[in-house]
């Protein structure tokens, strides 16, 4: 996408061994608060263990797939846009940015269900004729709590980093979707540029992103890095890196699960 505009791991034993050692201490665990950045061990420990479904949505497809019919903007919008497009491409490698999203994406549905998360993705092949209306819905009906959309970048300048899109208070279609998508947008993203050592370039608000607008679930949209950018692109297209930024994608929306865990207990 252009800028132009544009574990829980195995955390059932972590938590046994914390449970027991608060009964052997006749200790009880009190509310602990945490930024979304923060990584420590005491986050595993109080992160509940009920499985969370995650829906991943590798953006766009490949360019022999004809989206350019329109959909609306949003519900009951009169705006329309083309329902999806085929994204940016690297400068210096030639990848392909709908590649590059569902490289990415596909290895992050592994390390998600590494850590014990149910995972929808919207797409895994190039080929999938599926709107950026669709997308949204269709992460919904498969029961997912939250929508990561998987994008990179591009500019006409040099331009380097990471940013998430979330959509901003005055949504005209979700705007009760703000406080959630603006925490889930920034943990993904710290955690993100934590793990990569990208650029942070914030949490950027829009109210004009089809995906978000149709959307009833919390959402945000990682703009990984610039494919325009010799550094960024160079990195994001190295496989070993991809295992890199998906541990930092992962590790946020642990921080977030994790976040509204303890608004839920507070």
């Amino acid at each position: 996408m252009s800028l132009h505009f544009v574990k829980p791991y195995h955390k059932h034993l972590i938590k046994t061994s914390f449970l027991l050692s608060s009964l052997l201490w006749g200790m009880i665990p009190g509310s602990i608060h945490t930024v979304c950045a923060e990584t420590a061990e005491t986050d595993q420990q109080l992160s509940q263990t009920d499985s969370h479904t995650v829906a991943i949505d590798p953006g766009h497809q490949g360019p022999n797939v004809d989206m350019s019919a329109l959909e609306p903007l949003g519900p009951g919008s009169t705006e329309m846009k083309a329902k999806a497009s085929t994204g940016t491409q690297g400068a210096f490698t030639g990848l392909e940015e709908y590649q590059l999203n569902l490289d990415v994406s596909l290895k992050l549905e592994q390390e998600l269900t590494d850590r014990g998360y149910i995972v929808v993705l919207t797409r895994r092949d190039n080929d999938t004729a599926i709107s950026n209306k669709e997308r949204a819905e269709y992460a919904v009906e498969q029961g997912a709590e939250i929508c990561v959309r998987i994008h990179a970048n591009g500019a006409d300048s040099a331009a380097s980093g990471a940013l998430t899109i979330s959509p901003s208070s005055a949504n005209p279609y979700v705007a009760s979707l703000y406080e959630q998508s603006n925490l889930l947008s920034q943990c993904v993203l710290d955690s993100y540029c934590q793990a990569t050592g990208f650029d942070n370039r914030g949490v950027t608000y829009a109210d004009n992103m089809t995906g978000i607008n149709w959307s009833t679930i919390p959402v945000t949209i990682l703009e990984m890095g610039f494919m325009t950018n010799e550094h960024d692109d160079l990195q994001m297209s190295d496989p070993d890196f991809q295992d890199t930024m998906v541990t930092g994608i992962a590790d946020g929306i642990d921080s977030y699960f994790e976040s509204v865990g303890k608004d839920v207990e507070n």
